[in-house]
């Protein structure tokens, strides 16, 4: 995985069937990326669904997910609307990978994203991540505690 204090590799990625959302686009806000293996699995539903109830914590923080797989943009949408997200997932197909390899989270054997987390910060730097087994959701205490952090760190610079 990246270190913490790399810049964010900017990407532009699918978020709906004809709308991409570009990396750089959110600056000012907090960034949390989410890449998981595949959309219609068991961890990897129950991990997007919690992102999906944390929204308004994360949004207290001036933070928003993105959740990243290999998955076509049709399969996000059908995801999505199952789901009734209130977050983008993106879809990260064609070149298939592309973005988790350059954030280094792509596994090679499965051909699928590694359940990873990334909190970028509003300046587009990396200040926390962390690479989770395969078949465990990570949760969002430690996504919780980097946006806190980071929010001390602002208020104690000010």
């Amino acid at each position: 995985m990246l270190p913490r204090g790399t810049s964010a590799p900017d990407f532009e990625l699918y978020a709906t069937p004809d709308q991409k959302l570009k990396l750089s686009d959110l600056k000012n806000k907090k960034v949390i990326l989410a890449f998981y293996p595949a959309d219609w699995s068991p961890v990897c539903d129950d991990q997007m669904n919690l992102y999906n109830e944390m929204g308004k914590f994360f949004s207290r923080h001036n933070a928003q997910v993105l959740g990243i797989s290999v998955d076509s943009k049709w399969s996000h949408l059908a995801f999505t609307d199952h789901n009734k997200f209130h977050f983008p997932l993106l879809s990260d197909f064609e070149p298939k990978g592309e973005v988790a390899r350059l954030y280094e989270v792509y596994n090679e054997k499965t051909g699928e994203c590694q359940r990873a987390l990334y909190v970028i910060d509003e300046a587009g730097f990396i200040q926390w991540s962390y690479l989770s087994p395969v078949g465990i959701n990570p949760g969002a205490d430690g996504i919780l505690n980097a946006l806190e952090e980071l929010d001390n760190a602002k208020t104690i610079n000010q």
